[in-house]
């Protein structure tokens, strides 16, 4: 197969005249990244063993119970990345504020924005979970960060990817030139390109949402998902409904296979009328993802990369995957169809 052998790194070198991100600098901060991965990867195939399964007792910023390996991964991911030298703050979503590099450790001008371990309400049942990952480069250089320098449109991220931890481990992610996926080799420990210039077919086959909510929704945003459902759309036949309820496994199958994930906008909760998903740590860096391999994302209204984040953790409604998926159910969205 093309490209096996290749590592990301190298893939990295290869590749960095076509892409000005990858630097020396952002080549150092991307192997703490996968080696920040490689860890996580390691204590989730043997969670169960070490007792890091389940809720640690404490709530994260975002009201929800947080579990001792989400925990585990958020401290590995910060702990490393400080030591790294080339940035100068990080996000997480499960921190209220930025994590600024403490003022004795070399900084660079990089930030990251991470959802340490997405899908985490499925770790229990053994269901594929991931980290996802955006970087975006500080503008004034060294000085002080605050959170401004974080509330930056999708368009500016220099990098976003994921690593999904399932049958195998896998890296996927672009630097503004097309999209790779490598797959960690256990026994050479390093990530070998297996999924080079990754596309989404334009039109899907599969939808990804949970119909339990289907009472909470509008009346558009029901005829968007019966689209899908109906044999009067572009295939003539109803898409395969397939939901695993963990983000970065349902984008990931849609990306290889073609699809829409939905996640829409409902009126469950008051306090979150625009959505579960975190633009700047989910929605964001996936839909950068998406757009490079071909496909589109929308928060049934707009490109969710041209939306201006007004807080850390703002949350968006997130229709994401195959190009004519997306354009048809943002129309209906819309009142258009």
């Amino acid at each position: 197969m093309e490209g096996v052998g290749i590592t990301v790194t190298e893939h990295l070198l290869i590749h960095q005249k076509d892409s000005p991100m990858a630097t020396g600098l952002f080549t150092r901060m991307f192997n703490e990244l996968i080696f920040s991965a490689k860890i996580i990867a390691r204590e989730v195939r043997k969670a169960g063993l070490v007792d890091i399964l389940g809720l640690t007792g404490d709530i994260n910023v975002q009201g929800e119970q947080v579990r001792k390996l989400d925990d585990y991964a958020n401290r590995i991911l910060i702990h490393r990345m400080q030591k790294a030298g080339v940035l100068c703050a990080m996000s997480s979503e499960e921190n209220a504020d930025i994590i600024p590099v403490p003022y004795n450790m070399p900084k660079g001008n990089y930030l990251l924005i991470f959802d340490p371990l997405d899908g985490s309400s499925n770790i229990d049942a053994n269901v594929s979970i991931g980290t996802i990952f955006s970087i975006h480069k500080k503008k004034d250089g060294l000085e002080e960060v605050s959170v401004s320098d974080f509330l930056r449109s999708g368009t500016e991220q220099v990098a976003a990817g994921y690593f999904i931890y399932g049958s195998s481990t896998m890296l996927v992610y672009t630097t503004g030139n097309g999209v790779n996926g490598f797959t960690l080799d256990p026994s050479v420990g390093e990530f070998l390109l297996s999924h080079p210039d990754i596309k989404i077919p334009e039109l899907g086959r599969v939808y990804s949402v949970n119909e339990s909510y289907t009472m909470y929704w509008d009346e558009r945003t029901r005829a968007a998902v019966n689209y899908f459902k109906s044999s009067k759309n572009e295939r003539g036949k109803p898409y395969t409904s397939r939901y695993i309820g963990s983000l970065v496994a349902d984008f990931h199958r849609n990306m290889l296979y073609g699809g829409i994930f939905m996640y829409p906008a409902d009126n469950r909760d008051p306090k979150k009328p625009r959505g579960k998903l975190r633009l700047l740590c989910e929605a964001a860096p996936l839909s950068f993802v998406a757009e490079q391999a071909g496909g589109a994302a929308t928060d049934g209204e707009k490109r969710i990369l041209d939306i201006e984040p007004q807080s850390l953790h703002e949350r968006v409604p997130l229709f994401i995957g195959s190009k004519r998926d997306v354009e048809k159910a943002t129309a209906i969205m819309q009142g258009a169809e």
